[in-house]
């Protein structure tokens, strides 16, 4: 499995996190960040081209997978933000406390593997005035497809690298101790609805 993991997923996830509907999503929580970003997952860069530059400084960006961070190579040269990467873990992130202004989440907590580590790491690393954004697929409010989900989500692990659509993106954020002050939730169209349910909005530290 280590040629599939370390070549295939990461080509597979990006081009599942660049469809239409995925990127009229992170249009819509992308721009919010402001100051210094701390930017989960980073990936392939599809957040990249969303940025406001004029209100951030910089972007953090961690991710486990050189190889989805060689694939952006073209987004990272044509943003107009300022980016570091950094290859690691969101659950063990190499920054001092209280550091960033905002962290960003978009289509990452289904696929780490310890979720509430990587959320402690965020509030972590945010300062008590700053904003965690998100934007998530995870289990539907509907037991008709959450009940499709549960039966899939063993082999859909196998086959997209780690990714789980079981997880409740509100649930993890309230267990981690942070306020969802902002929250909007559908089904993205185009999408199967067992891996279409989107969460997404913006947290402060309770």
């Amino acid at each position: 499995m280590g040629f599939y993991n370390d070549l295939v997923v990461p080509r597979l996830v990006t081009c599942a996190c660049g469809t239409k509907p995925v990127i009229r999503q992170r249009q819509k929580v992308v721009p919010r960040a402001t100051g210094t970003v701390l930017e989960f997952g980073i990936g392939a860069g599809h957040n990249l081209p969303h940025y406001t530059a004029e209100q951030v400084d910089k972007v953090i960006g961690i991710d486990p997978c050189s190889t989805s961070w060689e694939l952006a190579s073209q987004r990272a040269s044509d943003a107009n933000v300022n980016v570091e990467f950094i290859q690691g873990s969101a659950e063990d992130i190499p920054l001092e406390d209280n550091s960033v202004d905002s962290v960003l989440i978009t289509f990452t907590l289904c696929t780490v593997p310890n979720p509430q580590a990587a959320l402690a790491e965020a509030r972590r690393t945010l300062k008590p005035t700053g904003r965690l954004y998100f934007c998530e697929h995870g289990i539907a409010p509907d037991e008709s497809v959450a009940k499709w989900q549960r039966r899939i989500n063993p082999v859909w692990k196998r086959v997209f690298g780690g990714c789980h659509i079981t997880r409740d993106t509100r649930g993890l954020l309230q267990e981690a101790g942070f306020t969802v002050d902002a929250v909007e939730q559908m089904y993205l169209p185009g999408t199967p609805s067992i891996a279409g349910f989107n969460t997404w909005g913006d947290a402060s530290i309770a």
